[in-house]
């Protein structure tokens, strides 16, 4: 993996294309340049029989540098770096900070290329990619580029760092009511891309993003705590918040609470304990024999669970 740093102070982890990789993507280019430059050859013949000699070798000229030049520059100007054969071993021409290529990229390397590749047979681009660390020709140290591999495992990308366990609930009386979204997007942005800023630029980053935070909330950011670990910790709460108000707070729901020891002790509103205690006297069972008995068992011979059958 190469490390590239863009105008942002952000470090690039790319991987750049070897030689083999790359031999085989330039032959891709060159096999169809063949065939375009040889169909265009062939009507050219046939519409031009009738000029001499020296038109014809000059629109010949003509269509190779248009075909075997001009197009490489062309295809690889538009496509940002990615002609076809680039694209069927999945490689891509880019910048030494990361961007994509322009015109003026991809004319050099393809001047150059003319020398290296067409004229040398590959030979001297075969060796300076060789000598290079990251597998550059001479057209890419000339024109500022790197072809880079596309197809790679793809990375967890976004991962947001959770805030260190003695940091929880901490935050919890602050008033998040002040911070604006677009300052919470940029808190989020920060710590999934922490890890790929450079040190001092993501130092500073924190502190400029925690003082804001704190100047919404009104309550200072404690000189124990870290910034990053200061705007993880109030971006979890303000997450548990919007949690909380979504989906409801799962402690007090709609479901019935546990009884505890003091709940249990009290009474039941349908017992006659109760109804004893609120003045009301409790109503006598009826009487009415043994087959009433055994049909329907008496509220006070069933287990104290607490519940009361409908009359």
């Amino acid at each position: 993996m190469g490390e590239l740093v863009t105008g942002e102070a952000v470090a690039l982890e790319l991987r750049p294309a070897r030689l083999p990789s790359r031999a085989l993507a330039v032959l891709l280019d060159l096999v169809v340049a063949v065939v375009v430059y040889m169909a265009v050859t062939i009507a050219l013949v046939a519409s031009t029989a009738s000029l001499d000699v020296a038109a014809q070798t000059a629109l010949s000229i003509a269509a190779f540098v248009l075909v075997l030049v001009g197009g490489p520059i062309a295809v690889e100007t538009l496509s940002h770096g990615r002609s076809l054969g680039k694209v069927a071993c999945g490689l891509r021409v880019v910048r030494d900070d990361g961007g994509p290529v322009r015109f003026r990229h991809s004319l050099v390397r393809g001047l150059i290329g003319v020398i290296e590749i067409l004229m040398t047979f590959g030979v001297v681009a075969c060796i300076a990619s060789l000598v290079s660390a990251r597998g550059r020709r001479l057209g890419d140290v000339f024109a500022g580029t790197l072809v880079v591999r596309e197809r790679v495992p793809a990375a967890s990308g976004g991962f947001m760092p959770p805030p260190p366990p003695w940091l929880a609930g901490r935050f919890s009386g602050l008033d998040l009511s002040a911070v604006p979204d677009e300052l919470w997007l940029a808190v989020r942005q920060y710590l999934a891309r922490m890890g790929q800023l450079d040190v001092h630029v993501g130092r500073a980053m924190a502190e400029r993003l925690a003082a804001d935070v704190a100047a919404r909330t009104g309550a200072p950011v404690p000189q124990e705590v870290p910034p990053p670990a200061y705007l993880a910790a109030v971006l979890q709460e303000r997450q548990a918040r919007e949690s909380r108000r979504a989906f409801g707070d799962p402690r007090g729901g709609g479901g019935s609470a546990p009884l505890g020891p003091a709940a249990a002790s009290q009474p039941s509103p349908a017992s006659p304990t109760a109804a004893s205690q609120q003045g009301t006297p409790p109503t006598a069972p009826p009487q009415n024999g043994p087959a009433e008995e055994s049909r329907d068992v008496r509220p006070e011979r069933r287990p104290g669970t607490g519940f009361v059958p409908p009359a």
